[in-house]
């Protein structure tokens, strides 16, 4: 059976996941008020908040910097998946690895990029319009990145006898994410753990097969 080229792969797992991710984002934003929250289980919600900054809600820095930095780091990364899309000494989950990071990258951006011209922002307890007549709540470059999918996996409060935190109640695993945020992090967190000894392989060797398998085409 003919393995499917890593370029082929690459694009079909980057369209997938921004299909989803988009889906997801704007199925909430229109569906869903700032600040509601939907009780799946105990342990999962969906609760729509928007934020300016890096995944799973915090922030950093200049917004144009930062989006910015989005987009040249997608351009990285696609121009890196070019580069090998015919490399055959790769194993496939690493190709799955580095598409699913630039899909989590892009899926972000598309927020910034265009949530701020193409969505409204109305006030509580009326949901987003999709291109609203009197236009967006921001400029181009300027939209904030919609979350939603969190999972308060256990709580309690701090026994009050203990320093610091003592009384305070903890949640664990706080952060509100999308499903860019999941892809690129659990990505990047696989690339690390199992395929990190494919990322010191020298360009020229990638530039040999790239080359060789032109030449055959």
């Amino acid at each position: 059976m003919k393995r499917i080229s890593n370029g082929a792969l690459a694009v079909a797992i980057i369209l997938v996941v921004i299909f989803i991710d988009q889906f997801t984002k704007i199925w909430v934003k229109t569906h869903f008020f700032y600040g509601e929250e939907y009780v799946v289980t105990d342990w999962f919600r969906i609760l729509f908040i928007e934020n300016n900054g890096m995944a799973f809600g915090m922030e950093l820095g200049s917004k144009l910097i930062l989006t910015s930095f989005r987009i040249i780091a997608v351009i990285a990364f696609c121009y890196y998946l070019w580069k090998i899309r015919n490399r055959t000494d790769l194993p496939t989950g690493y190709t799955v690895c580095v598409a699913m990071i630039t899909a989590g990258a892009l899926g972000n951006v598309i927020d910034c990029v265009a949530y701020g011209v193409i969505f409204d922002a109305p006030q509580f307890p009326q949901v987003a319009q999709m291109f609203p007549p009197d236009g967006g709540y921001s400029t181009f470059l300027q939209g904030r990145v919609v979350d939603m999918l969190y999972f308060p996996l256990c709580e309690w409060n701090w026994p009050a006898w203990m320093p610091v935190v003592g009384g305070e109640h903890f949640v664990f695993f706080q952060p509100i994410f999308n499903v860019a945020d999941a892809s690129l992090c659990v990505s990047v967190a696989v690339l690390i753990l199992f395929y990190a000894k494919h990322l010191s392989v020298s360009d020229t060797k990638a530039e040999q097969e790239t080359g060789n398998a032109d030449e055959v085409v």
